[in-house]
């Protein structure tokens, strides 16, 4: 199977390569087709947004669905807390050096974010990722990356429940937690397929 470079990706993107409503991103070298959203991912995701925007200090912003660049992918979080104003990233995208946080939300996608996502994610160096687990109804922490390494990982993992609010750092100091809770759609409200 052909593998491409991020360099090649982008020579692909600005040829037109792709059609207009194709949806996909470069992991390890592959091209992926990226999973459909449903409703619940798309409430959750723009919670989360919210949430995080309002705990923004001065000097960050929010990149929504934006890709992420590593030595050899350039996958697209459903949120990205980032250094910086937008028209910094013009000519790249943000690498590990430039964001705080990634943000996935999931239920169709839970094991691809977990076992493929995470680990390259930890290669590169990125020092948090949040998983909003809407199939067990919890955010999962990972923190602590390995960097480069035989098999890259998150050395640390917490998991926060409803209930549970989540201590976060941007740029240095912490800023006010976030209630789960407000990450999570009310348990009368999650549709009975993602119900635990």
């Amino acid at each position: 199977m052909r593998t491409f470079t991020v360099d090649e990706y982008h020579w692909l993107i600005a040829n037109g390569f792709f059609a207009d409503d194709e949806r996909c991103e470069l992991l390890d070298g592959l091209i992926v087709n990226k999973m459909s959203r449903d409703p619940i991912h798309d409430a959750c995701l723009a919670a989360g947004r919210r949430v995080l925007d309002s705990r923004l200090p001065q000097g960050w912003h929010i990149r929504v669905q934006s890709a992420v660049t590593t030595t050899r992918s350039e996958p697209e979080p459903d949120l990205t807390i980032v250094r910086g104003a937008e028209f910094d990233y013009l000519s790249r995208h943000p690498g590990a050096a430039d964001v705080e946080l990634l943000v996935k939300v999931a239920n169709t996608s839970l094991s691809s974010d977990r076992e493929w996502k995470g680990p390259l994610y930890a290669e590169a160096g990125f020092s948090t990722y949040w998983i909003i687990n809407l199939i067990d109804m919890r955010v999962e922490v990972y923190s602590d990356p390995t960097g480069p390494d035989p098999a890259p990982a998150y050395r640390r993992r917490q998991d926060f429940l409803m209930g549970d609010s989540i201590p976060l750092t941007i740029g240095g100091p912490p800023v006010q937690p976030i209630a789960v809770a407000d990450l999570l759609p009310p348990a009368t409200a999650t549709p009975p397929a993602l119900r635990p």
